[in-house]
């Protein structure tokens, strides 16, 4: 990893760096004959909030549950909040919030009941946060859990998750099951979490509109290792899309340094460029007689070419 793609180091208020929240070196895990992670390296520090992508099967959810000790490990080591994860449970698992893919335990339980059967185990449970949450959601107490659809489950997922007031909050695509006013509530809550120092946030989603609202550092994960982690702002500011269009068509993309992706449209060429050089682009845009169209791409956009 070169240090261009180092993840900021976050400073206390002594001048002291934070500890990373998590840290993962050499993680590898098989299914059978087919391994879906190959030698995970990975550095998450305090007080951020990092959007994991990868296409479906890349591997997130295992990914996820190998760090919170849901999933066992073939190889390698994860520390969280300090020490080494080998099982769920201690002290440090208070301080952990999880809200997985699909939400099924205790179908018989009242919502009520799971709640309060879950805030005997976290020390920091905050009962006014549920409360709001259950009434802003429209989440009925009395009714049992199996009763619910699986976007009220989702949305029961979050308060369970967010309630304890965790130090680390790891969402498995979180808003998938939601219609876009509850996505839009929980995207409040997850904003309002991380106003208090030392939050951090791992939130694996396709939803690329919400991690941009969150300001997320990106974290990719691909052919089974994390291949970068990096401010939003910075991803931005390294890629940017040419547009070159000229009426004799591209027989043969030109050769342009940093050049990711070509994609070739009858008279229109769009190239994906790394640290690109507007001036010379101009300049080659002139020699090769072609009008040129500068842009910055989303991040679902860059999010579908690096993916």
């Amino acid at each position: 990893m070169s240090a261009a793609e180092l993840p900021l180091t976050l400073v206390d208020p002594v001048g002291l760096p934070a500890a990373p929240v998590l840290q993962v070196a050499g993680l590898s895990k098989s299914f059978g004959k087919r391994e879906v992670l190959r030698g995970v390296d990975w550095t998450v520090p305090a007080g951020r909030v990092v959007g994991l992508l990868g296409r479906n099967g890349a591997g997130k959810t295992t990914l996820l549950r190998c760090l919170l000790g849901l999933s066992p490990i073939d190889g390698g080591e994860v520390r969280l909040l300090g020490a080494p994860m080998t099982e769920p449970g201690g002290e440090r698992m208070h301080r952990i919030g999880f809200v997985p893919q699909t939400f099924d335990l205790f179908p018989w339980m009242k919502v009520r009941a799971y709640l309060d059967f879950t805030a005997a185990f976290y020390a920091r449970w905050d009962h006014a946060l549920a409360e709001r949450l259950l009434a802003g959601w429209e989440l009925d107490p009395k009714q049992k859990i199996g009763q619910l659809s699986q976007g009220q489950r989702q949305k029961l997922a979050i308060v369970r998750a967010i309630a304890p007031q965790p130090d680390l909050l790891v969402l498995d695509e979180p808003v998938a099951s939601l219609d876009p006013q509850a996505r839009r509530a929980f995207m409040t809550e997850l904003l309002e979490l991380m106003r208090h120092p030392g939050k951090t946030v791992i939130f694996s989603t396709h939803i690329t509109a919400d991690l941009e609202r969150a300001g997320a550092d990106i974290a990719l994960l691909r052919d089974g290792r994390i291949q970068f982690t990096r401010p939003l702002a910075e991803l931005r500011e390294r890629f940017l899309r040419a547009v070159l269009v000229r009426a004799e068509g591209w027989p043969e993309p030109p050769s342009i340094a940093g050049s990711l992706k070509a994609i070739v449209s009858g008279a229109e060429l769009q190239l994906l460029i790394e640290d690109a050089d507007p001036a010379a682009l101009r300049a080659l845009a002139e020699e090769l007689g072609a009008s040129l169209r500068l842009e910055t791409p989303s991040l679902e956009d860059l999010f579908v070419e690096l993916a």
